[in-house]
């Protein structure tokens, strides 16, 4: 097997693993917070913060590393309109991610005090959950473009 191919399949399931993880630990995360109870709470932001420190950290870090590597080795320039647009949506999904996981550290120890304490959780826990889920969206939409990109590489005119 090439490099360039053994690249290409490690691309697909870092790809794989960061869309996936996050869509799913939104999920969970999403109706966790809707059912009112802050014993799951506790124990979902926990397992969401894990998650993104296990799965969807090092996938950012090699989707960006196994694209550019085979964009370089076949001879692509970083100036081909469908690769520009998937860089650029890239960022702006990491750019959404970045407060995201500042923001679900802060919501896990507030849920894991309000149920270790028998509490509710504070107003500023239910904020943060607003901008969680407002950052998400155009994460979301941007990695689905990513991908529609990846697959197709249409010829875009700029």
């Amino acid at each position: 097997m090439s490099l360039y191919l053994i690249l290409k399949w490690v691309h697909i399931v870092s790809s794989v693993l960061l869309v996936g993880t996050g869509l799913g630990s939104a999920f969970y995360m999403f109706f966790t917070n809707r059912s009112g109870n802050v014993q799951a709470q506790a124990v979902v932001t926990r397992l969401v913060v894990r998650a993104d420190w296990w799965f969807t950290t090092p996938a950012g870090f090699v989707q960006p590393a196994t694209g550019l590597a085979m964009a370089y080795m076949a001879g692509l320039p970083l100036t081909t309109p469908w690769l520009a647009v998937s860089l650029l949506l890239y960022a702006i999904a990491g750019a959404c991610w970045l407060p995201v996981v500042w923001l679900q550290l802060r919501m896990r120890d507030m849920a894991a005090e309000a149920a270790h304490s028998g509490g509710e959780l504070p107003p500023l826990y239910w904020r943060y959950a607003r901008r969680w889920e407002a950052l998400g969206y155009p994460a979301f939409v941007a990695m689905v473009v990513v991908f529609y990109l990846m697959v197709n590489k249409p010829a875009l005119a700029f």
